[in-house]
């Protein structure tokens, strides 16, 4: 865990959010912050915000997924091939932002991790699962928390 000294007012300001709704602007913000932070942890990130058709929902019509940042973490060898969710939250919320990454979320992470390692032609590298927590808990202190095979894709009942 790390925490940040920083000013949360000069990197979450009015001036910084568009507007849009104030959690999709949170949340905008703290995969910025993220990015920030893998890059100083030895990650290269090469998508982000990746969007992949996934199946079809009950009436039929196409599904697609996202994930939020797809990095080399190359701080030891051999790379590994990261997909990362990030989570952001506000003030002391009941419970920490990771935990919003449910069954289901994880099911659509992975069919899009699937994806993209097949259109990249990555099916053998090594890859992982991670999440990054970021909690605002004031407007001085950022805690990012970098949690590496959050969860694996030993999910039962996937289906492709």
């Amino acid at each position: 865990m790390n925490i940040f000294n920083l000013s949360a007012t000069r990197l979450w300001s009015k001036k910084t959010l568009p507007t849009v709704a104030p959690h999709l602007a949170l949340g905008k913000w703290g995969e910025k912050v993220a990015a920030n932070y893998i890059k100083q942890c030895g990650y290269r990130i090469v998508a982000s915000n990746f969007i992949a058709p996934i199946g079809h929902n009950q009436n039929g019509a196409p599904t697609s997924g996202e994930i939020d940042m797809i990095a080399y973490d190359e701080s030891a060898s051999p790379y590994v091939l990261s997909f990362l969710e990030v989570k952001t939250r506000s003030g002391k919320s009941i419970a920490l932002p990771e935990a919003a990454i449910t069954r289901q979320k994880q099911r659509q992470i992975i069919k899009v991790a699937r994806a993209f390692r097949r259109i990249m032609g990555l099916n053998d590298a090594p890859y992982r699962f991670d999440a990054i927590s970021v909690l605002l808990e004031d407007e001085d202190n950022i805690v990012l928390t970098l949690h590496k095979g959050y969860f694996t894709d030993n999910i039962r009942h996937i289906r492709s």
